[in-house]
């Protein structure tokens, strides 16, 4: 087998550049997916609890706090997560499209080659 043209090579390059962007969108996704399911725990854990008064954590100590504002600020967190998770998976099918393109594009280009 020859060399591969230079137009080959370079749509090549690019395919490997998508499929990097595209795992690294995976990897952010499924690390957001984790923390919502985080914070959803947490909060069903403060729905469980009868005090008005909880702990959070807030870099290496415990505060004391107010159950519905920690209930609020997890809340927000959660909405934020799931947006920033929409926005990715918006990435992740547009980046698995290109990536199909250029398959069909390099195939399309190296078919003639192979008869």
């Amino acid at each position: 087998m020859g060399e591969l043209p230079p137009q080959v090579q370079n749509m090549l390059s690019q395919l490997q550049q998508i499929q990097q962007q595209l795992q690294a969108v995976i990897s952010q996704k499924v690390q957001i997916e984790a923390l919502i399911r985080e914070t959803d725990d947490a909060l069903k854990e403060l729905e469980k609890s009868k005090s008005e008064e909880v702990y959070k954590a807030v870099g290496n100590i415990l505060v004391k706090s107010d159950k519905s504002e920690v209930v609020k600020e997890l809340t927000e967190k959660k909405e934020t997560y799931e947006v920033r998770v929409k926005t990715l998976e918006r990435q992740e099918e547009k980046l698995r499209e290109r990536l199909t393109e250029m398959q069909r594009k390099i195939q399309g280009m190296l078919s003639p080659q192979a008869g």
